[in-house]
């Protein structure tokens, strides 16, 4: 018997003209071809002779079976899909199949996978440029992925400013997930933030909204319909949805010099190498600004912030700002050193956005501190205190001129679960604790000088 052979066909949007050549060709090589009757009926004049089957919209699962059992009897079979098969198409599922049936690559059934231009692509070429810079996709069905991932996924993206393309936005029985999606994003995105509603692009019921980010969840949106949502900086000009790539961070405009501080070819001054620098000069131009509105301005964890002020030099300084890390092995170790530091101020901030955000701030004794388990515990008669203390996973050590002498606990992303700092009195530290806070700073120091040696 011959070898069988599945081929997972993507052939675009559905408009012949933009079917690959090897979408065609694998087309043609198959004895079977299978796949959901819409899809079917958009390749209907490339299935003379061939044995079709076609499928439901909820029976995936049953296609990709199809396909493996045709193969196993020697069938070349084309399992078809529009757009790419890759991106929400049946390629997942039929290798999902494969692989608890045994299969593995270069066994008796071969397996190819043919890409074509997805939904999204196809979409945004219809509307402008609206994918021109970093995107994502996001289906809002919920058959298979619980709503709280999709919406955490949703609330990242908005948070990271990323163009987002919405796939599965809308049905005749899931009507209210395009409306929290909306409400979603609205906390990211400006309400006038360009949309595009394209419906079945390149295919004849084609049909283009083009409409503000608060108007969406108003329009008509169906299960043929794709959704894509511009950043920040998205705009709408004569009627076309535009996303810039980035060149006026460098150039004055599109033919113009480079601006000053920037080279061509060259990452941006705030690339990589250079972003923490930029940090510093801010704080040299903005010495008025505490240390949460450096973390605000530049929208970045309090870690990374602490991480460029370390390595200011004389030649570029962090304004009157120091800082130093605390090594891993150290950080047990940093409460023990707190205890000589008198009164402290001790900072808990509960982020929960906007009106939502709170500050708690009290003052304790680090000798005051009990641990049980996980749980770093402050027990007086005024107020109980209870952290857990295993979200804790660095910390960094901070001073400013002379207001500030304190030390921040990070998470395992940077941002600060909560900080200790010395208290003034008339306006000054008590010297002996400021005495022993710079003692601790100082074997710190130490301790990474020591390191760094080792390590050249």
């Amino acid at each position: 018997m011959s070898k069988g052979k599945i081929f997972l066909v993507g052939f675009g949007p559905g408009d012949g003209a933009h079917m690959s050549y090897r979408a065609r060709e694998a087309i043609a090589k198959s004895d079977v071809v299978i796949g959901y009757s819409t899809y079917i009926k958009l390749v209907e004049d490339l299935l003379d002779g061939k044995h079709v089957v076609r499928k439901g919209m909820t029976e995936e699962i049953d296609r990709s079976i199809e396909a493996y059992e045709q193969a196993k009897q020697g069938k070349t079979v084309a399992l078809v899909s529009s757009g790419d098969i890759g991106v929400y198409g049946m390629a997942g599922p039929t290798y999902e199949v494969l692989f608890q049936a045994g299969w593995k690559p270069g066994s008796d059934i071969e397996v190819e996978v043919v890409p074509g231009s997805t939904a999204l692509s196809a979409c945004a070429s219809l509307v402008g440029a609206p994918l021109t810079h970093d995107f994502c996709s996001i289906s809002l069905s919920d058959l298979l992925t619980p709503w709280p991932v999709i919406a955490r996924r949703l609330d990242a993206a908005g948070r990271s400013d990323f163009v987002v393309a919405l796939y599965n936005p809308k049905s005749g029985r899931r009507k209210q997930q395009i409306v929290e999606a909306q409400r979603i994003l609205l906390q990211y995105r400006k309400p006038d933030t360009p949309v595009a509603i394209v419906k079945s692009a390149y295919r004849d019921l084609q049909d283009i909204q083009m409409v503000r980010l608060d108007q969406m969840s108003e329009c008509k949106i169906g299960m043929l319909t794709t959704v894509l949502i511009g950043n920040s900086s998205t705009v709408m000009q004569e009627g076309l949805m535009i996303t810039p790539r980035g060149y006026a961070n460098k150039y004055d405009d599109l033919t113009g010099e480079v601006k000053a501080g920037e080279k061509a070819g060259r990452s941006l001054s705030m690339g990589l190498i250079g972003w923490k620098a930029c940090v510093r000069e801010y704080l040299r131009d903005n010495r008025q600004h505490s240390l949460r509105d450096v973390i605000s301005h530049f929208d970045l964890p309090a870690g990374e912030i602490l991480s460029a002020i370390s390595e200011s030099s004389a030649d570029d300084q962090a304004a009157d700002y120091a800082s130093v890390a605390v090594k891993d092995e150290q950080l047990v170790h940093v409460l023990d050193m707190a205890k000589d530091w008198g009164r402290l101020r001790a900072v808990v901030r509960s982020d929960g956005g906007g009106a939502h955000s709170s500050v708690s701030e009290m003052m304790l004794n680090a000798s005051e501190f009990s641990q049980r388990g996980d749980w770093l515990n402050v027990e007086n008669e005024h107020f109980h205190f209870h952290l857990n203390w295993s979200k804790v996973k660095s910390a960094w050590f901070i001073r400013r001129g002379d207001s500030l002498r304190g030390v921040h606990f990070l998470d395992n992303k940077g941002n600060t679960v909560f900080n200790l700092s010395l208290v003034r009195k008339d306006g000054a530290f008590e010297g002996a604790t400021e005495k022993a806070f710079d003692k601790a700073w100082y074997s710190l120091g130490e301790i990474n000088e020591l390191e760094s040696a080792s390590n050249e």
